[in-house]
């Protein structure tokens, strides 16, 4: 599996972090940005950048970091095909990747602490969609919606 990472100032340190941490995994990863620490940097271009990437290929997972992961996770779900997900915790990455199959993960670095951040990312990497029916229909109603149908 890819994992693409994106990331503004507030998150730069951990996707830095988690970079190096997915590599020594041996996870093949592919950094969208930004590449230095740039304060006046906009998250918008590096959910851009990681959706559009992840948007290409089911065996494709994105990561996108900001301080409150909102901002990010936003931007990504501007991307017809995207699921992205703020998440906190393990269970919480478990059920989003479980239900309702995201595609791209948004992390919080202001409130997730680093270790913390490599067990959700982890479990999220190494859980499956269900394939249940009812999470099918769900994500094909917003399918639709994504294409001006409903």
């Amino acid at each position: 599996m890819t994992v693409y990472l994106g990331a503004d100032h507030r998150g730069f340190s951990q996707k830095e972090m988690l970079k190096q941490w997915l590599i020594s995994q041996g996870y093949a990863v592919i950094d969208c940005g930004n590449y230095v620490l740039d304060q006046d940097d906009d998250y918008p271009q590096f959910a851009f950048a990681v959706a559009n990437q992840v948007k290409q290929d089911r065996d494709r997972m994105g990561i996108v970091c900001c301080g409150s992961g909102v901002g990010i996770s936003v931007a990504a779900n501007k991307v017809p095909g995207i699921r992205c997900g703020v998440v906190f915790n393990v269970d919480q990455a478990r059920a989003a990747r479980l239900d309702d199959d995201i595609n791209v993960l948004a992390l919080a670095s202001d409130f997730t602490d680093q270790e913390y951040a490599k067990e959700i990312v982890l479990t999220a990497l190494n859980t499956v969609f269900t394939g249940q029916e009812r999470y099918q229909r769900r994500i094909l109603q917003i399918q639709a919606k994504e294409q001006g149908q409903g």
